[in-house]
């Protein structure tokens, strides 16, 4: 894989999911400076590698441009992780999910412009296709977002254009499909599918599908979203490219491959089905033709990476 030597290098939202395995896979070659307001991210993601001189936090919000401008200078490389990342978060509260993701996003590309950053890398999200049928999903398809977040990650990806457009700021614009792995928070009450269903499995209850469990997700796990992440860093890529896997698997099937992996017999386990949930689409699958292009190739199957989630979690 492409790697980033000697760079000094911005991670946003760098204390959560994501952004924390990025820092961990860049900081020994580079300077890295992680910034977090600490909202839904967690000091404990990174403190292992906090103490290391060339790895630097500050504490604050993409919404503050002034800050954004003072930790930016001299930056090579800018990874925009930060967001409010849950769609039932968004429903309940678009207007703070617009002013961080939307009002964020174009402060991170202010920033990046007036300090002369080489690159933007930012993380979108396959919900802009929304309800779109055609599988799998290209980057040329009609976009539907359904949600209020998937409009803000759609805005991002427009602003994104428009400043390499006029302003020549490279920019590029990953669309992540269901990442899951370590250190994902199964505790908020807009968790993610996987880790909720891994804690409920682990004190042996059962995990609440929404629907009838036949809708299919592209899941991915996150240390093949870090190498995306590298590799379109370095490439001369810009605009939307999909991060997935290009496979599909139903919500029961996940259920299912859960209840073996954590040691439960199938038959003392019922899954509970619940009512749809809303802006939820049927189907979600990456056609990763576009990043394969520049090097990526998704190097965990689901099993492997749901085993390592799992063992994270039993710590």
């Amino acid at each position: 894989m492409a790697s980033l030597n000697n760079q000094k290098i911005v991670i946003t939202g760098g204390a959560g999911f994501i952004g924390s395995h990025l820092a961990e896979e860049l900081y020994p070659a580079n300077e890295v400076i992680i910034l977090d307001n600490l909202f839904s991210g967690k000091l404990e993601n990174i403190e292992p590698f906090l103490n290391y001189k060339q790895v630097s936090f500050f504490q604050g919000s993409v919404t503050d441009l002034s800050l954004l401008s003072a930790v930016f200078k001299g930056v090579d490389y800018v990874f925009h992780q930060a967001a409010i990342t849950s769609v039932p978060r968004s429903i309940a509260d678009p207007l703070n999910t617009d002013e961080v993701n939307i009002q964020g996003t174009l402060n991170v590309l202010l920033a990046a412009r007036d300090n002369r950053v080489k690159k933007v890398i930012y993380a979108s999200s396959s919900s802009v296709y929304g309800g779109n049928p055609s599988l799998p999903q290209k980057e040329e398809l009609p976009l539907n977002p359904l949600s209020p977040y998937a409009v803000t990650k759609l805005a991002g990806e427009l602003y994104c254009g428009v400043f390499t457009a006029v302003y020549g700021l490279p920019t590029v614009c990953l669309r992540y499909f269901n990442v899951f792995g370590p250190r994902q928070d199964p505790d908020s009450q807009y968790a993610a599918v996987i880790p909720i269903f891994i804690k409920k499995l682990m004190v042996k209850e059962p995990p609440e599908i929404y629907g009838d469990g036949e809708q299919v997700r592209d899941f991915t796990f996150v240390k093949d979203v870090v190498q995306a992440n590298v590799l379109a860093a370095v490439s001369e890529i810009t605009g939307p490219v999909n991060v997935g896997t290009g496979k599909t698997t139903s919500v029961n099937k996940l259920a299912e491959i859960l209840i073996e992996l954590t040691g439960n017999q199938t038959g003392g386990i019922h899954l509970r089905h619940t009512a749809p949930r809303p802006a939820d689409p049927r189907q979600s699958q990456a056609d990763i033709s576009k990043a394969q292009a520049f090097g990526y190739s998704p190097g965990y199957g689901l099993k492997e990476g749901l085993e390592i989630t799992g063992q994270f979690f039993k710590k």
